[in-house]
């Protein structure tokens, strides 16, 4: 069962909230917030699984109440405004209800949410059953921390994406491109990149160091997955060409 609050200023939409919880028999309302400061109150007091919480509301909206936690419950965001899915997803959202919203797609956030619940205790079992180092007691959630991905095995990892985490297994991964704020992770046997919100420095926490090299500053490569090297050029298993950046030249060498 599930701990969750619903958070929104607009009486008619909280009472929605409150109406469609009560229908998922795996959600337990604890409380039912008109404002920010409210809920704030609400988490400081007791322990909280979830949140469905509106972003524009007066004084303190949702997407400013998830940064001032230290350690907030998951959220699924309920909006007018499609605009603030993006900024959402930066702050680890689990998924982004756009109002209104019928019943039909409130349940399929809420399912999003206990997959995620359930991702995150397995991963915390698996912690637990290892000795603790300063990486893994640190505050962060132990789903997307460098120390479960690495601790719990070297085979594979878990990003973000799309509200979602999804499970990459490490040897199917051909190259990683950077685009901006995002990553786009090529993996074998799929014609489209997986998307994910990350910097290449997180990446390549999450990613064994003996496999995985930067030689470019917009590509990671998958050392197994190269076919050749040649003429500052490097031709992957999938027939992608990659060039080589003057700066990662050497390292790439070493590697090889």
């Amino acid at each position: 069962m599930l701990r969750v609050i619903a958070v929104d200023d607009e009486p008619l939409a909280l009472g929605q909230l409150e109406k469609y919880i009560s229908k998922v028999p795996f959600l337990s309302l604890s409380a039912a917030c008109s404002s920010a400061f409210e809920a704030r109150k609400v988490l400081e007091d007791n322990e909280v699984d979830a949140m469905f919480l509106d972003i524009n509301m007066p004084d303190l909206s949702g997407m400013d109440l998830v940064k001032t936690l230290k350690r907030p419950p998951l959220v699924v965001f309920t909006t007018a405004y499609s605009e603030y899915a993006i900024e959402g997803f930066k702050v680890d959202a689990v998924d982004y209800l756009l109002k209104p919203f019928t019943l039909s797609e409130f349940i399929t956030s809420a399912e999003k949410l206990r997959t995620r619940f359930e991702m995150i205790q397995a991963a915390g079992t698996i912690l637990s059953a290892k000795p603790a180092s300063a990486s893994q007691t640190s505050d962060s959630n132990p789903l997307t921390s460098t120390a479960t991905t690495k601790s719990a095995s070297e085979d594979f990892v878990f990003f973000k994406a799309d509200y979602k985490i999804i499970k990459v297994e490490i040897s199917d991964i051909v190259y990683v491109e950077g685009m901006s704020e995002y990553l786009k992770i090529y993996v074998a046997g799929e014609q489209m990149p997986k998307v994910v919100l990350m910097s290449f420095s997180k990446l390549l926490e999450k990613l064994p160091a003996s496999r995985f090299v930067r030689v470019h500053r917009s590509y990671v490569i998958n050392l197994a997955k190269v076919s050749e090297v040649s003429s500052g050029m490097i031709l992957m298993s999938t027939g992608k060409r990659i060039p080589i950046g003057d700066s990662y030249r050497s390292t790439l060498m070493n590697m090889l």
